[in-house]
């Protein structure tokens, strides 16, 4: 970050544009322009040479200038910075707290710390189009175009923690969205294989995660209902759309000992959001953990 040392009261005069006359002190800069072009000013006078006046000045305006704008800048930055990892910092104990009132599907361990590190670590506000911080921490879902939402903090973090994401496994997401449910998968699992049906939105997460150097992830544009068999077989699966029943395509690329986490139930309603276990090659439990209301699984026309 740049630095600027001023003078004894004065205050930063980067304001305005090139045409502005800036003022340094209560001084217009002008004559200080004119002052280091001047030859019998030592400090310019090593030179035979005499520059033009006019052009000196303004090439010297238009330096300090560039200067002083990215120091806003960064000023700028640095001030959204800190705000936004207050509110993020915030938005985890909103989950803690929401977790500390569903104890009969958490259980009195609450959520894993290694999911709210991942939520406390991963900028929101980068996946969501207002890029907001006191929008994109508030505990609730946003739209991001196109008819689709990025979920609740605490559906995100609670969807996560049911899958049971280890550091050495592979993982498929159904429904990419922004890219940010992705993103916390990242920070946990090796491997993320994420598929979204809507074109645009399919580049547009691949864009942010890749820029954001998420390099353990792969987007991929597809009708979801199939999986990406030749991604898996996979180690957790979550689905982040609605649909009636579990595709048997994702079951079957899902690893024994595996988990599927998905909301189950008809489209425009609540649903139940539902973990399956696979125990065996052609064994699965299902259970009902919470209530919940998710956008419909879109299928491709073809």
């Amino acid at each position: 970050m740049c630095a600027v040392n001023l003078p004894a009261g004065c205050s930063p005069w980067y304001h305005g544009t090139l045409k502005d006359r800036l003022t340094h002190c209560g001084d217009s800069l002008d004559a200080v322009f004119r002052l280091t072009a001047d030859r019998s000013n030592p400090l310019v006078a090593l030179s035979g040479r005499r520059e033009p006046i006019g052009e000196t000045a303004r090439l010297m305006k238009t330096l300090l200038l560039l200067v002083l704008s990215m120091v806003a800048v960064a000023q700028e930055a640095t001030a959204q910075d800190a705000q936004c990892v207050r509110e993020r910092a915030a938005m985890v104990e909103t989950i803690r707290a929401y977790a500390r009132s569903h104890v009969s599907v958490l259980g009195q361990q609450g959520l894993s710390e290694r999911v709210l590190e991942a939520m406390e670590q991963t900028k929101r506000h980068l996946f969501v189009p207002e890029r907001s911080c006191s929008i994109a921490y508030a505990d609730r879902p946003l739209p991001i175009g196109l008819g689709q939402t990025i979920s609740q903090p605490f559906i995100v973090a609670l969807m996560t923690h049911l899958a049971e994401v280890a550091p050495d496994h592979v993982v498929l997401e159904v429904g990419t969205g922004s890219g940010y449910q992705a993103a916390i998968i990242a920070r946990l699992a090796r491997k993320v294989c994420t598929i979204e049906i809507i074109p645009q939105l399919a580049e547009a997460a691949a864009k942010a995660l890749r820029d954001l150097a998420y390099d353990n992830v792969s987007v991929r544009h597809g009708d979801g209902y199939d999986g990406w068999p030749e991604c898996g077989p996979f180690d957790a699966i979550v689905v982040t759309a609605a649909l009636g029943q579990v595709p048997p395509p994702l079951i079957e690329q899902l690893k024994v000992g595996g988990r599927l986490v998905m909301p189950v139930g008809p489209a425009y309603t609540t649903q139940n959001l539902t973990v399956v276990e696979k125990i065996a090659p052609d064994k699965t439990t299902t259970r009902a953990v919470a209530l919940v209301r998710f956008v419909p699984f879109t299928r491709s026309q073809n």
